[in-house]
């Protein structure tokens, strides 16, 4: 069950715009994330959350999708998110951010899981510009945005494919809009003594 939850949860590029996502349900992906490991328990992740139409769109204006597929223009129009939660780094809390990267990955990834869980899918954007995002936000100084997470029903078909033979690791979409993921095979990522 829970493998299934880690294949179900892709980084999708594409949604049902006619699902939107309510304040509820954001409350409940960031009462998950809240409860998870922090380092020293220090606890100095926010959470911003957006559902208004209006404001997806501006937020959605700041990012940047699909690096490697830049002539797709994703996401295409008519398959927007229809929901954001950007992490925010409390600086008066732990004014380190390297000591926060830690807490961030193991809270989008709970995030991420629990979205799955309920029929919804995202993608977690670290490519946006930081100070445009905090003035459109109008965010104390103390509150620095460190990932943006698109949220939403996924419209689209992803599928993980082993590595090729010329070793790309670019994510590719063929002519039906197929989005292919290749990810490195178990042999080849596993270390033990015996191999070293």
């Amino acid at each position: 069950m829970f493998k299934d939850l880690v294949l179900k949860n892709r980084s999708f590029r594409g949604y049902n715009e006619n699902r939107r996502i309510t304040k509820e349900e954001l409350f409940e992906l960031v009462d998950d994330a809240r409860v998870t490991a922090s380092a020293a328990n220090r606890q100095p992740l926010k959470y911003y959350i957006a559902t208004e139409k209006d404001e997806v769109e501006g937020i959605l204006s700041l990012t940047k999708w699909g690096g490697a597929l830049p002539e797709l223009h994703l996401p295409k129009e008519g398959t927007h998110p229809t929901a954001f939660v950007i992490i925010l780094q409390d600086k008066d809390i732990q004014p380190n951010t390297q000591a926060v990267m830690i807490d961030v990955g193991i809270s989008a990834q709970t995030l991420l899981l629990s979205a799955t869980e309920k029929g919804l899918g995202g993608l977690i954007i670290r490519d946006f510009g930081l100070d445009p995002l905090t003035k459109y936000l109008e965010l104390p100084e103390n509150l620095m945005p460190l990932l943006v997470i698109a949220l939403g029903e996924p419209a689209e078909n992803i599928r993980i494919v082993d590595i090729p033979k010329d070793g790309s690791i670019n994510y590719y979409r063929d002519e039906s809009g197929t989005h292919f993921v290749p990810k490195r095979e178990l042999k080849d990522i596993v270390i033990s003594r015996n191999d070293l």
